[in-house]
């Protein structure tokens, strides 16, 4: 069976062998996706945003519920699919970028200040 050359470069880049691995990656970021609507949906309506309130706090609120619920998600349904250290992984990559685009905004405010 001949893969489509997306998923090739896919596995070679998250370099992964298994076939499996890749169906199970793929599952998770739809799984954890999916779970974003059942989590955001009744956190919005706890907290009152409805379809009245500004964009801005709803990209606010967004960012604060979320944006960390679908990294758990990642994480949980990673774990329970068997890829765990594939997203544990990702997670730390994209933590670590986070990091370093907030260190590399104070420095460049610093120096503006001064």
């Amino acid at each position: 069976m001949s893969l489509p050359p997306f998923v090739k470069r896919l596995m070679t880049k998250w370099k992964i062998n298994s076939l499996w691995d890749f169906f199970a990656i793929m599952l998770v970021f739809s799984l954890a996706g999916m779970s974003i609507v059942y989590v955001r949906r009744p956190v919005f309506h706890l907290v009152g945003i409805t379809k009245e309130t500004p964009f801005i706090l709803k990209f606010f609120c967004w960012l604060l519920v979320v944006f960390p619920s679908y990294q758990l998600g990642l994480l949980v349904f990673g774990f329970l699919l068997g890829q765990w250290n594939f997203f544990w992984a990702k997670e730390k990559q994209m933590f670590s970028a986070i990091s370093r685009l907030g260190r590399s905004s104070a420095s460049t405010g610093d120096n503006k200040a001064a």
